[in-house]
């Protein structure tokens, strides 16, 4: 993987970044046409490039083939933003607090289901152990969006989902993604 440059950051040094910090990197960043144009895209997988956040934080540019996405999961203890450089996303999330630890399964409420698309310039800011689905469900198109995480992803854990039951399936650490 490589590493690009990125936009200047807006914290101070030493300063921990907020949502609000790492928003307006992506959004800065996802303005930079040369750097969105230089990713290259597979026509079925995604691919990535890591980038350098501000004040410390963990940042990636993705590509996103048609009909491509993550699947439930969260970030653990990072916050963090993302913001749809090219193309359309859509994220399910869940309007709930789930216990950090020490559950398999859980039965969510019937109004924990939230969904927002994101076109090209829109994104969004969320907090610790946000649970989320982004998908790109353009038949023929590619999309393109900027992430960045703060503290530097510690793990991710992944979920399945089958109706109102959420199950955790495994814990990825940073050397899974290397």
């Amino acid at each position: 993987m490589s590493v690009f440059p990125s936009a200047p950051p807006s914290v101070s040094s030493g300063a921990a970044p907020t949502q609000a910090d790492l928003y307006d990197f992506v959004r800065r960043t996802a303005a930079d046409a040369e750097l969105i144009d230089s990713l290259p895209l597979d026509p079925e997988g995604r691919t990535w490039v890591r980038l350098d956040g501000p004040g410390g934080s963990e940042a990636w540019l993705i590509g996103w083939p048609p009909g491509s996405g993550t699947g439930w999961h969260d970030h653990a203890d990072s916050v963090g933003a993302f913001l749809t450089a090219s193309g359309e996303l859509k994220e399910n999330s869940l309007a709930a607090r789930l216990p950090t630890d020490g559950w398999r399964t859980l039965e969510l409420t019937e109004d924990a289901d939230r969904e927002r698309r994101l076109r090209a310039g829109e994104g969004r800011a969320f907090g610790r152990h946000h649970v989320h689905e982004v998908l790109n469900e353009s038949t023929d198109r590619h999309a393109i969006s900027v992430h960045a995480y703060y503290p530097p992803l510690p793990r991710i854990r992944r979920y399945s989902r089958s109706g109102p039951i959420l199950r955790l399936e495994h814990v990825e650490r940073p050397e899974d993604w290397q």
